[in-house]
């Protein structure tokens, strides 16, 4: 079953995180836990559902991938990477775009379409640990990421790109900012996680505890994990969405699942170990704070609003700027593509002239 391998590489996030989305890390509610609205009975388990490759070979990606080798804790290990370049006249910028932490760069597919259509080079990494990349088991965190994604760029020969990150690459496109100002041109913080820090909404769980977590997963845990996305709409939900579902679920029969799960447990403490609200007030690029406005994933008490626009006010220099769009969630790009790409892409063009080539 080729399209029921690669996102699964969540699984393990959307289970693992539910404690310290309660905290603050809003990485994700507990399987089971959907904040506002309701959400349908969780369906039977599929009998037709078949184990997969960890590195996803057997997932469909949207365009041709290559890969980078890189030596990480003593480790030699690959990053995986789309390098697409405009369908039009080359406007001259490129856009990296940083995956969440429940997919990998295979659901990038529509904005990169969108992108390219409007002359732009399109990036899309892999991080290690996601998607087609290596998945060794090492301390994760985003300095890291910030620095595997330069590397790319430099092996790309890419001085300068638009950083758009969502979800927990909203996290990571902070931290890149804030590490290489010289290469970041533009921002987007695009529905994050890691709005508050979680590290004081609650005590430290243990990778062991948060693996013995991993590992209980069940189809229908996972199908409530991904329907909290569209939990502000329940209607919202379309069919379609079942495929990550069956994604998931199929990391679960693998024969390599039970390491992968541990790889996936070291991930999810991503967000209380390298929290980066310290890092908005440091980003000298121009930034939006993007995305849909009734987004779900956040602590209970926090308005995920106020915080989108404390994101926008820390930006140094006036260089801050919100954008939500009102009724959708945290994935608009799933839910309504057509309300989503306009303001994305008129931020991205702004200021074309002065873009270096």
């Amino acid at each position: 079953m080729t399209r029921v391998v690669c996102a699964a590489a969540a699984l393990a996030i959307g289970l693992v995180a539910a404690d310290l989305s309660a905290r603050g890390g809003g990485q994700a509610r507990g399987a089971g836990q959907v904040q506002g609205g309701g959400q349908p009975p969780a369906p039977p388990t599929p009998t037709d559902v078949q184990p997969g490759s960890i590195t996803c070979e057997d997932v469909p990606y949207p365009f041709p991938v290559s890969y980078l080798p890189l030596t990480l804790y003593g480790q030699d290990v690959r990053i995986a990477y789309m390098d697409v370049p405009p369908a039009t006249q080359p406007n001259g910028r490129t856009v990296v775009l940083l995956h969440g932490m429940n997919f990998a760069g295979f659901y990038w597919g529509g904005p990169i379409d969108v992108l390219r259509k409007e002359g732009f080079r399109v990036i899309v990494p892999d991080q290690i640990g996601f998607g087609r990349s290596s998945k060794p088991i090492i301390p994760y965190n985003f300095h890291d990421m910030a620095l595997n994604t330069r590397r790319i760029l430099q092996h790309l020969n890419i001085a300068k790109a638009a950083i758009v990150g969502h979800s927990m690459g909203g996290m990571l496109a902070a931290r890149f900012a804030t590490q290489y100002p010289d290469m970041t041109e533009r921002v987007v913080i695009y529905n994050p996680i890691g709005l508050v820090d979680a590290r004081y909404r609650g005590p430290w769980t243990s990778a062991d505890e948060a693996y013995r977590r991993t590992l209980g997963a069940t189809y229908q845990t996972i199908h409530a994990s991904i329907f909290r996305y569209f939990s502000h709409n329940p209607s919202a939900w379309k069919p379609e969405f079942e495929k990550y579902v069956r994604i998931r679920y199929a990391w679960t029969l693998s024969g390599d699942w039970p390491r992968y799960a541990m790889v996936q447990a070291l991930l999810s403490q991503i967000t209380y170990l390298d929290p980066v609200v310290d890092d908005w007030a440091h980003i000298m690029a121009p930034t939006l704070a993007f995305g849909g406005a009734e987004d779900s994933l956040v602590p209970p008490g926090t308005s995920f609003r106020e915080r989108m626009k404390f994101v926008a006010d820390s930006i140094p220099h006036g260089n801050g700027r919100l954008h939500l769009i009102p009724g959708l969630g945290h994935v608009p790009h799933f839910e309504a593509p057509e309300k989503f790409y306009p303001p994305l892409v008129g931020f991205l063009k702004e200021g074309l002239a002065g873009a270096a080539r």
